[in-house]
């Protein structure tokens, strides 16, 4: 970068003749990798909410991990407890070293239970949850499927690969009753509905009136 190479294209061209095409899309992968890692450690940015090219940066961080894990911990339990210690190391993308860390934190302050042998951490509250409605539109990538390594709860594992994509990208989903039932979408400015499964004429006509909404509220816009 300090040789004026900016972009992770330009990146690909430069390293195509001394690596393998998959250690260059896992180091260069616009998931994560090596940007990923130097935005982490306050080395790059992107040079603007428009562009794809990065810039070399100094903003070393001013905390360490150890630092600000217990006010990160606590954000994550407050917003998508209850949850595992390996749902946070998920939800982080922390690295093994990281991981170690979270995983020998003291959770005593947190009150916990145990399902599948398994301890799940949350923050109590007065507020009333409230009942699961009966029929939700979920957004692509949406923290209710994203959050948790076991997603098992919230969507079957027969739908898994209609929902979440080889490439990672995860579909805008139906929940009926708490569990992902089927898709919805908005295509060419049309709204559209897909079951995994026959549903009453009140679930199938409730999703698509939502759509419906979305896609007329949205309308020009995406």
């Amino acid at each position: 970068m300090e040789d004026g190479i900016y972009s992770r294209a330009e990146m690909r061209l430069l390293f195509s003749d001394q690596y393998d095409r998959q250690t260059i899309d896992r180091a260069l992968s616009p998931w994560g990798g090596v940007f990923c890692e130097l935005a982490r450690l306050g080395k790059v940015a992107f040079r603007d909410m428009t562009s794809r090219d990065f810039d070399l940066i100094d903003a070393e961080p001013t905390q360490t991990f150890e630092d600000v894990l217990p006010e990160l911990l606590r954000r994550f339990i407050a917003a998508y407890g209850p949850a595992t210690l390996a749902d946070a190391a998920w939800f982080f993308g922390l690295p093994k070293e990281r991981k170690k860390v979270l995983f020998a934190f003291n959770m005593d302050g947190y009150p916990r239970f145990t399902h599948n042998k398994k301890d799940y951490y949350y923050i109590e509250t007065t507020e009333e949850m409230g009942e699961i409605p009966e029929l939700t539109l979920l957004s692509g990538f949406d923290p209710f499927i994203v959050s948790y390594t076991d997603r098992s709860a919230v969507l079957p594992q027969e739908y898994k690969s209609a929902v979440i994509m080889k490439s990672g990208i995860c579909l805008p989903t139906i929940a009926v009753n708490g569990q992902v039932a089927g898709l919805w979408n908005i295509k060419k400015g049309e709204p559209t509905v897909e079951f995994f499964t026959s549903q009453p004429k009140q679930i199938k006509d409730t999703a698509f009136d939502l759509t419906h909404n979305i896609c007329r509220k949205t309308r020009g816009h995406i």
